[in-house]
């Protein structure tokens, strides 16, 4: 429910919950997968299909267009290479290793996705990643892919990047991301960078926090001489009541200094709250709250131009297994 009742029943700078006022299907995802493994056999694969808003969203800037695979979340073949304590190497379509957040809700702290989640990061990248851990505490991978959220290029270039995790300890893990590559349409002279930072903290079994940062460079408009550049910055906290009740916060700060990824040039904030309660550990219902407020007049009430908007949520996701005893 949006309180600024916009006209187009829909609520601005928001991913999967766009749609207001109304009862909407996020994303109904079915997914068949198989762990490559050393003993048995090192080939594996993951299939995950989807349907909904949420897969809309994530396939909408496709160059193919939006029925070009728009119903495929995931795509790849996995093979454990016989390198050290196993190189794993993936090819086809897989999720971005960036963010603090990921496209299934049952995932992620809150119901609605962040920022930085919409704004700061693609979804998911067509192409080649390789994976090595080390021990324990580090682990290493590459990839070269066709870009940002495109399974037909929409050049001649490849994008390169690079993630570094790091959990010294079980109450600390640090994931690095960098990744550098062409993404305008027809043009290989440019280069777009991306950074991304996070670091999650967990000072007992109920009590947990999350930093991300964000920061991108690169693309150039006509109207610009310089590359344009976005960032931005979340945390995170969560507090469990136990095995079915959790409580969730987050605040997030965006900076679009050109306008290139939300349209304006603009600050923007959000602050969210949300109340979790498992019934019968598989159904999950999520309560939330969230304000969204910019610098700019960016959001609409009614057919007006307004400075912030707030809404109400309430979610439910059914998880399920045919692994485990239903």
């Amino acid at each position: 429910y949006n309180f600024n009742q916009p006209h187009s029943r829909t609520s601005t700078f928001r991913a999967f919950d766009g749609p207001s006022n109304q009862f909407s299907l996020n994303m109904l995802q079915l997914i068949f997968d198989k762990a490559p493994d050393a003993n048995n056999s090192r080939l594996g694969y993951r299939l995950a299909f989807g349907y909904g808003q949420g897969m809309n969203v994530v396939n909408a800037s496709d160059p193919a267009g939006l029925g070009y695979a728009q119903y495929l979340k995931e795509a790849y073949f996995s093979y454990l290479a016989p390198v050290g304590r196993g190189l794993q190497v993936d090819f086809g379509k897989f999720v971005t290793p960036h963010g603090a957040e990921v496209i299934e809700t049952k995932d992620n702290w809150n119901y609605s996705r962040g920022l930085l989640f919409t704004y700061a990061i693609p979804f998911y990248h067509f192409g080649l990643r390789t994976k090595y851990v080390f021990n324990d505490r580090y682990w290493l991978a590459g990839y070269v892919v066709n870009g940002w959220n495109n399974v037909v290029e929409n050049n001649t270039g490849k994008t390169v990047g690079m993630t570094f995790g790091w959990t010294p300890h079980k109450k600390f893990s640090l994931i690095q991301n960098y990744m550098v590559g062409p993404e305008q349409t027809g043009i290989n002279q440019t280069r777009r960078h991306l950074t991304d930072t996070v670091v999650t903290i967990a000072p007992t079994d109920r009590l947990s926090f999350i930093l991300n940062y964000d920061y991108g460079r690169g693309d150039r408009v006509i109207e610009l001489l310089d590359p344009v550049s976005w960032q931005g910055w979340a945390g995170y906290l969560r507090y469990s009541f136990g095995e079915r009740n959790a409580v969730a916060l987050r605040y997030e700060w965006f900076h679009d200094a050109d306008g290139f990824t939300t349209g304006t040039a603009q600050q923007l904030k959000e602050f969210t709250g949300t109340f979790e309660h498992r019934i019968a550990h598989r159904l999950i219902t999520r309560w939330e709250f969230r304000r969204d407020y910019s610098d700019q007049p960016a959001f609409t009430r009614g057919d007006l131009p307004a400075g912030a908007q707030n809404t109400v949520a309430a979610g439910l996701v059914y998880v399920f297994d045919l692994r485990e005893p239903q």
